[in-house]
């Protein structure tokens, strides 16, 4: 797999995992990841097309989705195991996107 697939995937499930958490809970802020998985759609082209700037600003992007810690933590004192998932699971393909990205530049660099 390569940066803009592994990127791809994190976007769908940022806006897929993010839409659930808005309409189990109702809170406009789980709408957060929808709208940066929606960014990384967009970016999606030019991170295939390897512009540098635009993979640059999805990394950037990308690394927004770790500010989910916070409420990973919040759920977890207040018992809220179906947002503890869902959490988790926006985490895990936001480390996923990350470890892709890092490749992808550490070859470029080989280059």
């Amino acid at each position: 797999m390569n940066a803009h697939t592994a990127s791809l995937v994190n976007a769908i499930i940022l806006i897929t995992v993010g839409g659930w958490g808005y309409f189990e809970s109702g809170s406009p802020t789980s709408l957060i990841p929808v709208f940066i998985g929606a960014v990384l759609v967009l970016l999606n082209k030019g991170i295939k097309n390897q512009n540098k700037v635009i993979a640059h600003i999805a990394v950037l992007v990308t690394l927004l989705g770790f500010a989910l810690i916070m409420p990973l933590m919040r759920a977890m004192e207040d018992g809220r195991t179906d947002a503890v998932l869902r959490i988790l699971i926006m985490l895990s393909s936001t480390v996923y996107a990350m470890v892709f990205f890092v490749k992808s530049f550490i070859d470029a660099r080989r280059k």
